[in-house]
């Protein structure tokens, strides 16, 4: 398995690095799974901010995946997507549609609410999803980590962000 190098962003205006639980989660499943988590960090929901910090890791050679988490929710913090698509080379559509079916399967038609997304950009993979702890479970635990598994197959995303330079 190929080890990737890995940076994780919660945006939230309440939570700080004291309190991150989904982060936390996050950053010790990326460990778990033989990955490592090179960058971390609390940003509040502010667009400019979120590209500036997202941009300086997608243009880092030593970063290979983001993972975000928070501000894709219907309410007025909901500026992840806003910030982050326009920095996509290409959007992987099919991310947010199966994060939302399998969402609808724990949480009901409140599941619409989610615009999980994820992309890729500069040969970095980035997968944005929600900000609670249940959420980051079910993204990592049925989409990303397989994804991030060179031996997962048919396909998986690690082959397309281990030739970054």
């Amino acid at each position: 398995m190929i080890s990737l190098q890995c940076a994780v962003l919660t945006i939230s205006n309440s939570r700080t690095a004291a309190n991150d639980t989904s982060g936390d989660y996050l950053v010790d499943q990326l460990q778990r799974a033989g990955h490592i988590c090179v960058e971390r960090g609390v940003s509040k929901a502010n667009v400019y901010e979120l590209r500036k910090i997202v941009s300086q890791w997608i243009a880092d050679p030593a970063i290979q995946v983001i993972i975000t988490n928070g501000g894709t929710g219907f309410n007025p913090d909901k500026n992840t997507i806003a910030a982050l698509e326009p920095l996509f080379d290409t959007t992987i559509v099919g991310f947010g549609e199966v994060f939302r079916q399998l969402s609808f399967q724990e949480i009901g038609s409140a599941a619409i609410q989610s615009e999980a997304i994820a992309g890729l950009a500069n040969k970095t993979v980035i997968f944005c999803v929600p900000g609670s702890t249940n959420a980051c479970r079910l993204a990592w635990a049925r989409l990303i980590r397989d994804q991030l598994n060179s031996q997962h197959k048919p396909c998986n995303f690690a082959d397309h962000c281990v030739t970054k330079s």
